[in-house]
């Protein structure tokens, strides 16, 4: 097979390492996206859909690794196998080029399941875990931006006429946060 072959790798998050994937596979060129597979909301996935070509060769390490929601992985190899490029899943074996069988579609409808499946136990789970600490007074949310003294300043200003946008530029923070200050008691 002629063309490019392209590794795609994505973690969850900036503190997480991709090193593993595609380990020992040569490729040609790599796109790496650190955020979540939930949706498509990916820089280097939409890269890498941009500069991908007709005889190209993806290769990802895992199904979940190019998404966790069937509908986007259906549209993403659907995708790109119409525009001439295989995907390669190593991990599953599985290769789609366009003119796949029934089997790959169950199997891709299957594993998509699947990882969306997992990616809404992670966030039940994450959820409870929250709630137990919380109850036990270990969880107390993120540290707050301004100090007592600031927030009762940025109250003070904004009783006085200053708006909420205003504020929240000056303070260096979002609309969202003034309101959460405002709505504190001192």
């Amino acid at each position: 097979m002629t063309g490019t072959r392209i590794g795609y790798k994505r973690v969850s998050t900036v503190d997480q390492n991709e090193a593993r994937q595609l380990d020992g596979i040569t490729v040609d060129r790599v796109f790496v996206d650190k955020a979540s597979g939930k949706d498509r909301n990916r820089p280097q996935l939409a890269e890498m859909l941009a500069y991908v070509r007709d005889g190209d060769t993806i290769l990802v390490h895992s199904l979940d690794r190019l998404g966790r929601n069937v509908d986007d992985l259906r549209h993403i190899i659907d995708d790109l196998t119409g525009r001439g490029v295989r995907v390669e899943v190593v991990t599953q074996g599985l290769v789609f080029t366009g003119d796949d069988n029934p089997m790959n579609k169950m199997l891709l409808t299957m594993l998509g399941a699947v990882a969306e499946f997992e990616l809404a136990m992670i966030r039940e789970r994450q959820a409870e875990g929250i709630a137990v600490a919380k109850a036990a007074g270990k969880y107390k949310g993120r540290k707050a931006t301004l100090d007592d003294q600031q927030a009762a300043a940025l109250r003070a200003r904004h009783t006085a006429g200053e708006s909420v946008a205003g504020l929240a530029r000056e303070y260096g923070i979002t609309r969202q946060s003034v309101y959460n200050y405002l709505g504190r008691s001192a």
